[in-house]
């Protein structure tokens, strides 16, 4: 039966599996796992605990997972967010966090204290959930003090109950020149799926990871009904339409998040991977 399962959304191995697929999958033990948080800035998710592998997509900092499994230094652990499973290096996570805040903008800087001419201590991307112990402000720059530690700019942050705005086609236009990585998901570099998921995550829509499970996402439109918001896909890939005409990618071509008009891109396309798979809307 687990041949039907996607190994990317169900946590199963002949040894281990999530007690919730007793019922569908054989397997030696079944766990419920335990609840944790990421505690880096990005969380690299491999399919094996081999940092040699190519890694599937990032979970962001402050984000929940749960724990399947703790060994020789690796953690196997679902997103509570996407369902996505994975490895990570189990130094990578901390107990449960409580979040009142999430990154707002692409990219922010946590400082060791309210004082934006210190060195940063790292950078957060947009989709971090943090939590906010405090305020000060330094030079009329207001900076929320975290839990974690340090201070980040505090317009650069809303809480965890909003959303930058209804407008996802917006908030993936502001990654506009990120490079591209793939199974990337942050402002620091991100793929094409990435982008979609993050910026619909950010507008309170709660889309797929990858872009053949995207493919399956919303509902079919036809070519000449596409507006602002809809997705279009070829094999392996997945853009977002900014308007009829122009569009919104991650793309290998200019390794960056880039606009292009669809007519451009299925001229350019079409020679390798062929023409557009399906056209779909999310609303």
């Amino acid at each position: 039966m687990t041949d039907i399962l996607d190994r990317r959304l169900n946590a199963f191995r002949p040894d281990l599996a999530d007690e919730r697929l007793a019922e569908r999958v054989q397997a030696e033990r079944y766990v419920g796992g335990e609840p944790a948080s990421i505690a880096v800035p990005l969380a690299n998710i491999r399919p094996e605990a081999d940092r040699a592998r190519n890694i599937d997509t990032q979970f962001l900092f402050g984000e929940p997972v749960r724990i399947f499994e703790r060994r020789d230094g690796w953690a196997w652990v679902q997103a509570e967010e996407d369902g996505y499973v994975g490895y990570l290096p189990e130094a990578e996570l901390t107990a449960p966090t409580a979040p009142t805040h999430w990154i707002s903008v692409p990219r922010s800087f946590v400082y060791p204290d309210a004082e934006l001419r210190k060195v940063p201590l790292h950078a957060l991307s947009m989709g971090s959930r943090i939590e906010v112990v405090g305020e000060a402000e330094t030079r009329g720059t207001r900076y929320f003090l975290l839990k974690s530690g340090g201070a980040i700019i505090a317009r650069h942050c809303v809480p965890v109950s909003d959303y930058v705005h209804s407008d996802y086609v917006a908030i993936a236009a502001e990654f506009l020149n990120t490079p591209y990585l793939w199974g990337g998901r942050s402002g620091f570099g991100i793929d094409c799926s990435g982008l979609v998921q993050l910026a619909m995550m950010m507008a309170g829509i709660k889309a797929p990871r990858d872009s053949d499970m995207q493919a399956a996402f919303g509902r079919e439109i036809e070519r000449h009904d596409v507006k602002r918001g809809d997705l279009v896909f070829w094999k392996g890939h997945v853009a977002i339409m900014e308007d009829r005409e122009t569009m919104l990618h991650a793309n290998g071509n200019t390794m960056t998040v880039a606009r292009e008009t669809l007519e451009a891109a299925i001229e350019r396309i079409g020679w390798l991977y062929g023409q557009p798979t399906g056209f779909r809307t999310p609303y």
